[in-house]
């Protein structure tokens, strides 16, 4: 069977080129479960994905993130169809880090990269053009990462490689692509390299007195990730982790406050601001849905500090 070439869409536009009638009206669907679904965190958007789905054929979509950055997945799919939506913004508040530092300059290290969506943007125009190095296990999601790669000029480079503390072997588990992890006792699950954050420095892949932004969303082994990386951390660094909604003892961000040097940073709803946060009962406030993730900035470099300040205030909700 000949593949079919990808639909087209725009966010910017709201335009669909190249879909079907049948396809057309799926679009609709996914945007309209999006939008119906964003008042409870879409919960149930990736199940009216699945039930839609079983009436299309096989197929991707382009999305173009913005003038210089597209991003592909199947279509359909019950992660990355919330795109459809254009007021739908994924992880909003990182959004903003993002383009708030699009004149620095620094090397995005992408860990747990997926699809490669915050790689492709980090290396798009609007966002900068900066370098990337975009870090997934699973040869399923590195085979899309690397094909949003060659659709953005080959300008990231992808690693096929778990994060860990130490260097060695560890197999996946998961049934869904963003999800997939090193942390569970699957027996079953894709065999996959493992690499410390500080092995990226001894294999020559990054230098030790560069400027990074390293994004974990490594599902469940983020403190390990931050052990094996105390050298890489103690640049001129800053970490963008996730501390999910579910777990209400803020087990990533209780090591970060009371076993590093890091100074830790969360965007507050109340205030519009990335906040320091010097306890961690802020968090029972502001994370408020247990089927999302929310995300934390770590850092121990005056230069991010600063930064972090010169954000400034402006409406925004983290949004996953």
């Amino acid at each position: 069977m000949i593949a079919l070439p990808p639909i087209d869409y725009d966010r910017a536009t709201g335009v669909l080129t190249g879909a079907s009638m049948l396809e057309r009206c799926a679009a609709l669907a996914f945007k309209a479960g999006a939008r119906a679904s964003s008042a409870w965190s879409h919960r149930g958007f990736g199940l009216g994905c699945q039930v839609v789905r079983t009436v299309l054929p096989p197929r991707d979509i382009k999305v173009m993130l913005n003038d210089d950055a597209a991003f592909t997945f199947p279509y359909g799919d019950g992660y990355w169809s919330l795109l459809l939506d254009s007021r739908y913004h994924y992880e909003r508040d990182i959004e903003r880090f993002f383009l708030g530092i699009a004149d620095a300059d620094y090397t995005l290290i992408d860990c747990g990269a997926n699809f490669g969506y915050w790689s492709v943007l980090a290396s798009s125009r609007p966002y900068g053009a900066h370098r990337a190095i975009a870090i997934e296990p699973s040869s399923q999601n590195f085979s899309r990462l690397t094909a949003n790669a060659r659709l953005n000029g080959d300008r990231f480079t992808a690693l096929q490689r778990a994060i860990g503390a130490a260097r060695g072997t560890a197999r996946l588990s998961g049934h869904k692509h963003e999800q997939f992890s090193i942390a569970g006792n699957g027996s079953d699950g894709e065999e996959v390299a493992v690499i410390a954050l500080d092995h990226l420095i001894d294999d020559g892949r990054v230098p030790a007195a560069g400027r990074y932004v390293i994004k974990l969303d490594v599902e469940g082994v983020e403190i390990d990730a931050i052990k094996g990386g105390r050298r890489l951390l103690a640049t001129d660094s800053i970490l963008v982790v996730e501390d999910h909604g579910q777990d209400r003892a803020h087990t990533v961000s209780r090591y970060i406050l009371e076993q590093t040097p890091l100074k830790l940073f969360m965007h507050d709803p109340l205030t519009g601001r990335f906040e320091k946060l010097a306890r961690l009962d802020a968090l029972d406030r502001i994370k408020q849905h247990t089927n999302v993730g929310y995300n934390v900035l770590a850092t121990a470099s005056p230069f991010w500090e600063q930064r972090i300040h010169n954000l400034g205030a402006a409406p925004a909700r983290a949004e996953r």
